[in-house]
């Protein structure tokens, strides 16, 4: 009778355990600020997952790499009956940036419905997963500074190079006043875009 007991005592904790880990997506996806002009898809919900819809009818594969399910084989679509292929995350990526691409039957491609930017050495696709203190970050009606992009000669390359620079509101009002100075260098695979247009370099 015990071992009949320690039986049952171990499925239910079985299902419990699987009931714990089963995670509802709430469905109140929306468009991806970073998605090009009018473009409803890539999209992202509350909780951080990422949808995917791409336009390709003729294709017999389509998958997205990035963040979760990516050491798995990513995010693989599936296509309905117009020739969409339709899919989302396995589970919810981590607040702020991403990288990422599709592989279309094998070949490497961007996403047509979202803005691309420099990383991995390489052009990709870039979706934001909205941070819980985003407001934080959120454009405001205060005093802000410039950034201003600059060319300048490289004895060590022979050639011009470029960088960013930022000043504060109230730089050219005082030319005597003395500004502390900040460098900061790009990533590995990223360039000097990486701190200004995305946030933060990898």
């Amino acid at each position: 009778m015990k071992q009949y007991s320690i039986i049952i005592v171990l499925i239910l904790s079985g299902i419990i355990g699987f009931a714990q880990n089963t995670t509802s997506i709430t469905e109140d996806f929306k468009p991806s600020v970073l998605n090009q002009p009018r473009q409803e898809y890539p999209k992202v919900n509350s909780q951080g997952y990422a949808r995917f819809q791409i336009a390709a009818p003729e294709a017999k594969s389509v998958v997205v790499s990035l963040g979760l399910g990516g050491a798995k084989g990513g995010t693989v679509l599936t296509k309905d009956q117009d020739g969409y292929w339709k899919g989302t995350t396995e589970g919810a990526m981590d607040e702020g940036f991403h990288y990422y691409h599709v592989t279309i039957d094998g070949g490497v491609f961007n996403d047509p419905g979202a803005l691309n930017f420099y990383g991995s050495t390489r052009w990709e696709s870039g979706i934001e997963i909205p941070a819980h203190d985003q407001d934080f970050y959120a454009l405001k009606d205060v005093p802000h500074g410039n950034v201003q992009q600059i060319l300048f000669p490289s004895k060590s390359t022979n050639t011009s190079r470029r960088a960013f620079v930022y000043t504060p509101p109230s730089y050219h009002k005082d030319k005597d006043k003395k500004y502390p100075v900040l460098y900061l260098q790009h990533g590995w695979g990223e360039d000097e875009t990486a701190w200004s247009i995305k946030g933060a370099s990898t």
